[in-house]
């Protein structure tokens, strides 16, 4: 039995799956997201490492037969700085985190990050672990000096269950490393400014790298000191590999509190092309990549919307049928993150927009505009990202099979939907399987999905859209580009 855990933004999962990728058991944490003035958006990590413990404690305690291992997911980037111990030097910096949208649009003005871009192939944004350093290296030097490890969430729990220090490649993937040979590029630390702090970057683990409970995690996780434990990757290749996607040109779109894009590759490129955004991320097979392109958009904007209108969750699907595809002329940007855009493109000053309103314009009309234009976000990615085989769809918006008809429509394309809720915490699983030396069947996992068809009749007023979307975007990034206040 293996306790897969997805240690998320705002929830930790944990769950049991058996080998046909079932899940047998399931519980969660809600965990806190502090918010402060400048963007800022941290999290106590002693605060997440509790409901760590308090899901796997209720997930085996539901299970009769014993432990094989716990196999470890959870949020990318941020900063997660620690001591030789694993405590925290300073609270968890998010990567919702803002503090740094100044520097990062410094960097695209001067040429930091097309450069670092052409030495990693990474875009870089305000939550991203080079960023984040150079911040506090102006801000709180003092707390990296006193620091052992700046690494990440998932490579935090990992320390505190075995003592180990240790980061997965896929997390170290942005924006220091070179994909293709797993090591640190010294010119991307230079360019960032960061070349001091070199040695609180642990070195990636290898592929299939097993961990054990020490003593310590023994008794949060009440399980067996020396049970083995997997480290990664990180929530956006395990969901791609929870998926059960594989083949090169396939894509996962995952439409949750932001709209992560990623593409199945097997090589990374020499000289990376087009903007500087993006990623390029290891994943736990050596021969296969994903191409990220995750949006800050997603259904946080929806979700603020409800709340503004005083609308619920459950009238999404009503208010879809109520209006026509196109939304009676109502178009958006979705763009409402505090801390702006990073694919595919990068603007810490991306705003959101919302045209085309008149007196007769009702609610239903801008929840469709505004459902529309994350489809549109998502089309736009996909396509800087390289998709040419099959799409499956996860996370919480793909419950709504109105807005899944609506991404269907918009891609031209049919959609894939999961057969169960915990895609990240499966991947995690079928990683921690291969490392044990079994192979997980992910094509049935596949082959269980539901099957969303895009509407033909619908395929040339969504063209018209698109190419509307793409023209007010291109409109807006030339406003956010002026020098009035962000």
């Amino acid at each position: 039995m293996i306790i897969g855990v997805d240690v998320g933004t705002t929830m930790t999962k944990a769950a049991v799956f058996d080998r046909d990728g079932h899940a047998v058991a399931e519980a969660d944490e809600p965990t806190t997201l502090h918010r402060f003035d400048g963007a800022r958006v941290e999290q106590d990590l002693d605060e997440v490492l509790a409901t760590v413990s308090s899901v796997v404690r209720k997930v085996a305690a539901a299970q009769a037969e014993p432990v094989t291992a716990v196999a470890l997911t959870g949020q990318g980037d941020g900063l997660w700085l620690r001591d030789e111990q694993g405590r925290p030097t300073r609270p968890a910096v998010s990567w919702l985190d803002g503090r740094a949208g100044p520097l990062v649009r410094r960097w695209y003005e001067n040429g930091t990050m097309a450069r670092v871009h052409r030495l990693t192939g990474q875009g870089m944004f305000p939550g991203a672990h080079g960023p984040l350093l150079a911040a506090l290296d102006a801000e709180e030097p003092e707390v990296l000096e006193r620091s052992a490890v700046a690494g990440y969430c998932v490579d935090a729990m990992v320390q505190h269950l075995t003592g180990e220090i240790t980061v997965d490649a896929s997390d170290a993937s942005l924006p220091f490393l070179d994909v293709g040979s797993r090591t640190y590029s010294a010119d991307a630390l230079a360019e960032c400014g960061v070349s001091r702090w070199r040695a609180l970057l642990p070195e990636p683990a290898e592929p299939d790298r097993l961990f054990r409970l020490d003593g310590r995690g023994a008794r949060l996780l009440d399980l067996p000191e020396g049970t083995p434990v997997t480290g990664g990757p990180f929530d956006l290749p395990a969901c791609l590999l929870g998926s059960g996607l594989s083949e090169v040109g396939d894509g996962l779109l995952t439409v949750g509190t932001t709209l992560a894009c990623q593409v199945v590759a097997d090589r990374v490129p020499a000289e990376p092309s087009g903007e500087p955004a993006g990623m390029w991320l290891c994943t736990d097979r050596p021969d296969r990549f994903s191409r990220a392109m995750p949006a800050m958009v997603g259904t946080a904007g929806l979700d603020w919307l409800l709340e503004l209108l005083g609308i619920g969750i459950g009238d999404v699907e009503r208010l879809l049928e109520a209006s026509p595809p196109g939304a009676r002329g109502v178009s958006a940007l979705p763009f409402l993150a505090e801390s702006g855009e990073r694919a595919p493109f990068v603007d810490p000053r991306a705003r959101g927009q919302l045209t085309g309103v008149n007196l007769g314009t009702d609610r239903a009309d801008i929840v469709r505009a505004v459902c529309e234009s994350i489809a549109y976000a998502a089309r736009h990615c996909l396509e800087a990202a390289g998709l040419t085989g099959r799409l499956a769809v996860c996370g919480g918006g793909s419950r709504s099979r109105g807005w899944m008809q609506v991404f269907a429509d918009v891609l031209g394309r049919e959609v894939i939907l999961p057969s169960d809720d915990a895609i990240g915490v499966r991947g995690a699983t079928a990683a921690a399987w291969r490392a044990l030396g079994e192979e997980a069947d992910g094509a049935r996992w596949l082959a269980r999905g539901a099957r969303v068809e895009p509407r033909a009749d619908l395929r040339g007023r969504y063209e018209e859209g698109y190419a509307r979307y793409r023209g007010q975007l291109d409109s807006a990034r030339a406003l956010w580009s002026s020098d009035a206040p962000a």
